[in-house]
């Protein structure tokens, strides 16, 4: 195992030799396949009435991108070798174009966990009013600028351009690469999820034991119990903190058991794995939450411009419904949307 640092930039990699001759390249195929297959299942489980935002758009394009490896692989594994506008691929390409992406993903995942806060923290705040049309052009644009960017960095970068290179020589050899970057988020939100739990443990279970079950509008939510009396504005991070680790371990729970399981046992994932879109959806529910919390002086309950996210529904945990007769309450659900 040898490391690589590019001297204009301080991530590291972690290069993994695998002495599988190219011809197993079959087994490539299978995983960015199942990987399609997981982000096609995941983009058509996600609620259909989520506004514009960047992270939605980067999703999809990392969809396009994952479907556009797999076609390329899948060209040149029927073909094996041939020539196409003067240039002749062969099978040393898959793992070329391979190292390529995963290089690229590895160096997406801070910019993307940046640039997704500080659009949730402009559409939150409102700084910014921009007609549909703008902000989905705007969107647009922005991810075609951070993809090229990035791939430019790749191709330009000597340390990485002069290891896609030795592998010319060494053919029958294809490593892969791991970001660092994945790592340090992953292990950044762990704990931050692990300390606020600490702080609040105690509202927590107070909380999860008063919890009822409902039906509010075609959902199965959490319902929390809230004075009807009380003000449409949440005033303390201390009383929302314990609600927000509640919707969001009932939704994501099983994705940080698993996050726990990786870093423990120290599980190195290639970066064309690694960047998949069940883990950019939960770092989105992470973002949304993190957004929710440094402004809860500012949250409205009665408004209905609160970001909205795929897969929790943040806003059902602020409605203080007033049942007093919970007239059906239905069985807990291994996904609880809260």
């Amino acid at each position: 195992m040898t490391a690589l640092s590019s001297e204009n930039c301080s991530f590291q990699y972690q290069l993994h030799q695998t002495n599988q001759p190219l011809d197993g390249n079959c087994l490539l195929f299978l995983i960015i396949f199942g990987k399609i297959l997981l982000n096609i299942l995941t983009l058509g489980m996600k609620r259909k009435s989520t506004y514009q935002n960047f992270m939605e758009y980067f999703c999809i394009s990392l969809a396009f991108i994952d479907l556009l490896l797999l076609v390329n692989i899948s060209i040149i594994c029927y073909f094996r070798d041939f020539v196409l506008l003067g240039i002749r691929f062969t099978k040393y390409h898959i793992c070329l174009f391979t190292q390529i992406i995963s290089f690229t993903y590895g160096f997406l995942h801070y910019p993307v966990f940046l640039i997704a806060y500080i659009d949730y923290y402009l559409n939150f705040s409102k700084t910014t009013k921009l007609a549909f049309k703008c902000k989905k052009l705007f969107y647009f644009f922005t991810v075609i600028l951070i993809w090229i960017s990035v791939f430019v960095y790749v191709l330009g970068d000597p340390s990485i351009s002069q290891n896609l290179n030795a592998q010319n020589v060494n053919s029958y050899q294809c490593p892969f690469y791991i970001s660092i970057q994945s790592y340090w988020l992953s292990f950044s939100m762990v704990m931050i999820l692990f300390m606020a739990f600490i702080t609040s443990w105690s509202e927590v279970i107070t909380l999860v034991q008063a919890i009822r079950i409902t039906s509010y509008m075609n959902e199965t939510i959490l319902y929390f119990p809230f004075s009807s009396h009380s003000s449409y504005t949440v005033n303390s991070k201390k009383t929302l903190l314990p609600k927000l680790i509640i919707c969001f371990l009932g939704t994501w729970l099983p994705f940080v058991l698993f996050q726990v399981i990786i870093l423990i046992l120290k599980v190195e994932i290639p970066g064309y794995i690694e960047m998949n879109i069940p883990w950019l959806y939960f770092v989105n529910s992470f973002l949304i939450a993190t957004v929710y919390w440094f402004n809860c002086h500012k949250l409205n309950l009665r408004d209905i411009a609160l970001p909205v996210d795929p897969f929790v529904n943040w806003k059902c945990c602020f409605i203080p419904l007033a049942i007093h007769n919970l007239e059906q309450i239905e069985k807990p659900i291994s996904i609880i949307i809260c």
